[in-house]
């Protein structure tokens, strides 16, 4: 491994606190700065990590020369304003999803990556988890035979988070179903055909004139006989946390448990099999592999909300930390860049535009296909 370093500041201190210590342990990274408008907050995390460098005041940040690169962490509503000013001021990007809420926004991202030869990764947990990389597993040595059609699901009880998601379209924040449904085939979307059903709290409606409780999208993928659905909810809607994938082979199909900590199943033709999801620390440098199975902070009551619901993201944060840390070094593409992160995020955008036209098919823009054999492999 390359005894290269890379100087890395982290930027939102909620969810992003989680990644503090795994940056800190990488062989390749040197935990630099941190960066939250709460000052109160930024010492008491600064504090409890012995991390010298902090900022109030992104903009400051981004002028100090030592930061190589950006790990955003911040609401959705920042994630693209924030990557092209670090893009524009020399800074590698790392973001969590989705890319950015619109898809002018994810062109404009795509086009400064490519004019500043900067490196930008969507931090997409489920793509990096255990149950992903099992799955990976199977389909590379064949055991699943020709994919036939996949299907994800992200539902997500919304109450209580911060104001706005407050009403937020279903699928404007999809990353999470979309993202295993094209990365394991190695695909594109092409075309989206999304419907709505039922409807939210009328007084969730006018923030974002969103109605719909549900809204389930087909995906056409680009260059392929391969179509997936995905179906997302957050509001008003009676289910248990799940965010899940369902992979269908011609030898063999996994389906995701319906209920959590439940064992998922592979069916074999017709047998089904109960099975035991293993780790894949073994994949990471030794210095991180203890973070897929335990998050970073002290106890349940200091971990972020979305750590909690969502099972500590199937252990995907040292991996992702370590696949963006080895593209920089390496420099490679990582999964996703720019441009498949943006095919990833307007599927969600695109597919809320077609539930409101009642299910009208919808293209993915070109900006959103590769130029060129995607590192997908990368996983």
């Amino acid at each position: 491994m390359s005894e290269k370093k890379i100087n890395i500041a982290i930027v939102g201190l909620g969810f992003g606190a989680e990644f503090i210590p795994i940056y800190q342990m990488h062989p390749n990274a040197t935990m630099y700065a941190i960066c939250q408008r709460n000052a109160e907050k930024l010492h008491e995390i600064g504090d409890a990590f012995g991390i010298e460098k902090r900022y109030t005041d992104y903009e400051e940040l981004l002028k100090d020369p030592a930061v190589d690169a950006v790990h955003i962490n911040t609401p959705i509503q920042n994630h693209a304003e924030q990557s092209l000013k670090a893009l524009r001021a020399g800074k590698h990007v790392a973001c969590t999803v989705p890319m950015a809420t619109t898809v002018e926004e994810c062109r404009q991202i795509v086009e400064a990556v490519q004019e500043t030869g900067l490196t930008y990764m969507m931090m997409e947990t489920v793509v990096y988890s255990r149950e992903f990389l099992f799955v990976k597993e199977l389909y590379e040595k064949g055991e699943l035979g020709k994919l036939q059609f996949l299907r994800a699901s992200h539902q997500q009880e919304m109450a209580g988070w911060p104001g706005y998601w407050e009403g937020l379209p279903p699928m404007h924040y999809a990353t999470h179903c979309v993202g295993p449904v094209l990365a394991l085939p190695r695909a594109e979307a092409e075309y989206v055909s999304c419907f709505g059903s039922g409807r939210i709290d009328e007084e969730l409606i006018p923030k974002y004139n969103s109605p719909f409780a549900i809204e389930t999208c087909h995906i056409k993928f680009r260059d392929s006989d391969l179509a997936a659905e995905v179906t997302r909810s957050l509001f008003n809607t009676a289910r248990q946390y799940r965010e899940s994938f369902d992979v269908y082979g011609s030898k063999k199909s996994f389906e995701w448990t319906q209920i959590e900590h439940e064992d998922s199943i592979i069916h074999t033709g017709e047998t089904p099999e109960r099975i035991k999801i293993p780790d894949y620390a073994h994949l990471l440098p030794q210095e991180i592999q203890s973070f897929t199975t335990a998050g970073v902070y002290d106890s349940d009551s200091n971990q972020h909300l979305s750590f909690i619901q969502g099972s500590g993201h199937g252990g995907s944060h040292p991996h992702l930390v370590h696949k963006f840390l080895s593209a920089l070094v390496q420099g490679r593409e990582p999964y996703p860049n720019a441009r498949q992160s943006a095919n990833i995020t307007c599927v969600g955008i695109l597919a809320h535009e077609s539930a409101m036209k009642g299910g009208e098919i919808i293209r993915l823009p070109d900006f959103t296909f590769s130029m060129e054999t995607a590192d997908l492999n990368s996983i």
